[in-house]
């Protein structure tokens, strides 16, 4: 019954997400991978230590922290797979690193706040993006709401639910742990230049196949979302998403783009400095909140399709192996 795990998995954490009761009481896994991050990394990434000695701590680090995230997962595989019914458990343990729910949720209540006022609009998107929330008009925190939809889609979503079909709990329970350590120390400033090289590179060699594979499922979304081109969303990503800096992030946010006729990307503030970006799109700019919930609309499809794609690879699996 392994093959039923994926789309299992995928249906259950949609419709419930992980339980906000459980969180207070235990935490999260990708919390727990976030603590173990932070505890290395204040104990070896001094300031006083030479390029080549905080890469090189840098490198072991993540091997502790992959080493630990494979032996837990894998254990609790094999201790569950060794009982009737485990592979329930499994699934089970799979949902929280998809995060179907909680990206939906979180930016939907950008929109919400929007219809409020704007200062209520960026309290709201300051919790699901990095740039100066301060510095954001309408169209700039509308913007910023969709760009973190169409790049969570894949690494929050996608990518992880590759992982698991692939390589089953121990292969999203290690990408969450690259994807984490990336969003921690995978920056490109002073104090993590050297430090987080590995976890940004390893990110990008885990993301690379997820971040086309979820262009191509917009654009397929796009056959059966309204007023969404899929012609343009694919010809946006082909064009545009080698713009970006990161060799993934742009595909899906060029799809997004595309599809939905939007202009995405472009200067931003970070830390009270603006950083010239490249744009994805020729669209329309001047985002309002309707244009969030448009683009909710294509995530919702976007959902579908891949747990329809899901579905169908398990059967296929399943005859294979029958």
């Amino acid at each position: 019954m392994q093959f039923l795990i994926p789309p299992l998995a995928l249906l259950i954490e949609r419709i419930f997400g992980y339980p906000a009761q459980l969180t207070a009481i235990i935490g999260h896994p990708v919390m727990w991978f976030g603590w173990l991050i932070d505890y290395l990394e204040q104990r070896s990434n001094s300031a006083y230590r030479t390029a080549d000695e905080r890469r090189t701590a840098g490198v072991v680090n993540l091997a502790i922290l992959l080493g630990i995230a494979l032996v837990a997962s894998v254990l609790v595989q094999q201790a569950f797979r060794a009982i009737p019914g485990g592979w329930v458990v499994e699934i089970l343990l799979a949902t929280p690193f998809l995060a179907q729910k909680e990206l939906g949720r979180a930016v939907h209540a950008v929109a919400e706040a929007m219809r409020t006022s704007l200062a209520a609009g960026r309290e709201a998107v300051s919790h699901i993006v990095g740039r100066d929330p301060q510095a954001l008009d309408e169209a700039g925190v509308s913007r910023a709401a969709i760009e973190t939809l169409a790049e969570s889609t894949s690494d929050g979503v996608i990518a992880p639910l590759f992982w698991l079909v692939l390589l089953g709990l121990p292969g999203i329970a290690l990408y969450k742990a690259i994807n984490t350590a990336d969003s921690m120390i995978g920056h490109r400033n002073d104090r993590y230049r050297d430090y987080g090289w590995a976890a940004a590179r390893l990110d990008d060699v885990v993301n690379w196949i997820p971040a086309r594979l979820t262009a191509v499922l917009i654009t397929v979304a796009c056959f059966f979302t309204p007023y969404a081109s899929p012609g343009k969303a694919w010809a946006t990503a082909r064009r545009d998403a080698r713009k970006h800096a990161s060799p993934n992030s742009g595909w899906p946010e060029a799809a997004f783009a595309g599809a939905l006729d939007f202009t995405l990307g472009g200067p931003r503030s970070y830390a009270g400095e603006m950083v010239n970006l490249p744009a994805f799109g020729t669209g329309k700019r001047d985002l309002v909140g309707s244009d969030i919930l448009r683009a909710l609309q294509l995530y919702r499809v976007t959902l579908n399709v891949t747990l329809v794609a899901s579905v169908i690879g398990a059967l296929l699996i399943w005859a294979a192996a029958g």
